[in-house]
């Protein structure tokens, strides 16, 4: 059984707390740690927003929101109440003046607590938020200031967002985070990587032919349609997600794990990032948009449908893309992101080349080189595919083999999810798993060379069926390489 170790009271202050982010993963988040006994009896959480409502009905609403998204048998007998008691809320205008005193009136009464402000609002509420926040006295050496993503949808806007952020935060009191990062799997890739030299040696071009990311997801766009119009694929998903699983695949050592050195080695793959251009972004880049089909054996409608009517955003998003530096270079990396795929699906695919020559004859194997796949979801864990002899008699006969790890079953207990281990960084002042804005401003910076080249040559996203794995364009782009796609339906 892991130990836990509790944090620092606090209290944290969720902007937002009647959307749907704080329903479907702070709330639960929160009350998982709570539970655990790692969250202090002396903390708070606030909620915050612009609805109507009393605290006792926000607490009400956030009992529904842990019996919803919190399966039963984890729910242990009197926790519930417990945790729902240390809540609280302010109606509040996040850009206006309504609601402040009562909050700053809430927090004066325990100024030595830390204070976590989660910002799970709109991006344009994060400069007004933070300008309230330090009008009113609310901001201090113990103050931390959390942003989801987007951090803006374009260069110009990201840095606007960070302008207007710093203006009152320093940078190291500034936490954006990416959910990705919180993962089991990708805090393993780094002990996988500089805890094993078996690996990090084999970490080369000599050695790994190509590297695959994949982020699927099952879903259409269903309530954001009005949001995600004005993103698509590259903008929600690839441009954050995808490209910091990229960083931690190809990043060097760091000299150690303080968060700067991190970021700094992630930081450099971003910069190292061959700029796609209009020359060859239809040879590298393929953009999709599902159409009607069936996920789950079940009838979908497709994208235009859901929108009410005609797009040309993309909800799947291929490339190609090059790493120029001394370890990577001549290894693609095959990124790919979708909606309304045949499964929910993140992995990292590390397919190692083949050997140089075999001592064994054609016919006894299909001469499968190795692949190390690591999955952070549906279920976490990490699987080498070896060739072993298979048992028996009648010749040398060879077939892959999986040495698979899966991290619950391995490990025999539940792991917090992404949200609650960030959520307790946060607390921590451990910033190591969430992004610097020069990062940010780096990955928006190559993103932007994509859409530029986008718009230089305009092409309406290809058509795919939804319960597939994208247009028929995205097997192209990887097969015209000689390679394929890494598909394994469970």
């Amino acid at each position: 059984m892991a130990t836990i170790i509790p944090v620092a009271s606090f209290d944290c202050v969720v902007f937002g707390a009647t959307g749907d982010l704080t329903t479907r993963k702070l709330l639960p988040a929160l009350f998982y740690r709570f539970q655990d006994g790692q969250i202090p009896g002396t903390s708070r959480i606030i909620g915050a927003s612009r609805t109507d409502i009393t605290a006792e009905e926000f607490r009400e609403r956030a009992r529904d929101a842990v019996k919803r998204f919190v399966p039963p048998q984890d729910i242990r007998d009197g926790a519930l109440d417990a945790f729902i008691d240390h809540l609280d809320y302010v109606m509040i205008d996040g850009a206006g003046e309504e609601g402040w005193a009562e909050l700053t009136a809430k927090l004066n009464e325990r100024p030595e607590q830390v204070r976590p402000y989660y910002l799970a609002t709109s991006p344009d509420l994060y400069g007004p938020i933070c300008r309230n926040l330090a009008s009113h006295g609310l901001i201090g050496e113990r103050s931390r200031v959390v942003l989801e993503k987007p951090i803006g949808k374009d260069l110009k806007s990201a840095r606007a967002i960070n302008d207007a952020v710093g203006e009152v935060f320093p940078e190291t009191q500034i936490y954006r985070i990416d959910h990705y990062l919180g993962k089991e799997t990708v805090q393993n890739l780094l002990a996988l990587r500089f805890a094993n030299t078996i690996f990090e040696r084999l970490w080369t071009a000599d050695v790994i032919d190509h590297v695959q990311i994949t982020v699927a997801e099952t879903v259409g766009v269903e309530g954001r349609a009005g949001y995600y119009d004005k993103s698509g694929a590259l903008r929600d998903m690839l441009q954050n997600h995808l490209l910091q699983l990229l960083c931690l695949t190809a990043m060097e050592s760091p000299l150690n794990l303080e968060a700067n050195a991190v970021r700094d080695e992630k930081l450099k793959v971003l910069r190292a990032l061959k700029p796609i251009t209009p020359n060859d972004v239809q040879q590298v880049t393929v953009r999709g948009q599902y159409s009607a089909g069936a996920v789950n054996g079940k009838p979908v409608e497709s994208y235009a449908t859901e929108l009410e009517g005609p797009s040309r955003t993309e909800t799947f998003v291929a490339m190609k893309v090059e790493v120029q530096s001394w370890r990577w270079a001549g290894v693609p990396f095959y990124l790919r992101t979708g909606k309304r795929m045949p499964q929910k699906l993140s992995e990292i695919v590390v397919q190692f080349r083949a050997s140089p020559f075999s001592i064994f004859p054609e016919e006894s194997f299909g001469r499968e080189p190795n692949r190390l796949v690591i999955r952070l979801q549906p279920e976490e864990g990490m699987k080498l595919e070896v060739m072993t002899k298979d048992p028996g008699p009648g010749g040398m006969r060879l077939r892959p083999t999986n040495l698979d790890i899966s991290f619950e079953e391995t490990f025999k207990q539940r792991y917090p999810d992404a949200y609650e281990r960030l959520l307790m960084d946060v607390v921590r002042g451990n910033a190591t798993l969430f992004m610097r804005r020069d990062e940010v401003e780096a990955a928006w910076a190559w993103a932007d060379g994509v859409l530029k080249a986008w718009s230089d040559r305009p092409e309406a996203p290809r058509p795919y069926p939804a319960g597939t794995w994208g247009p028929t364009a995205a097997i192209a782009l990887i097969e015209r390489d000689g390679r394929t796609w890494h598909e394994e339906l469970r």
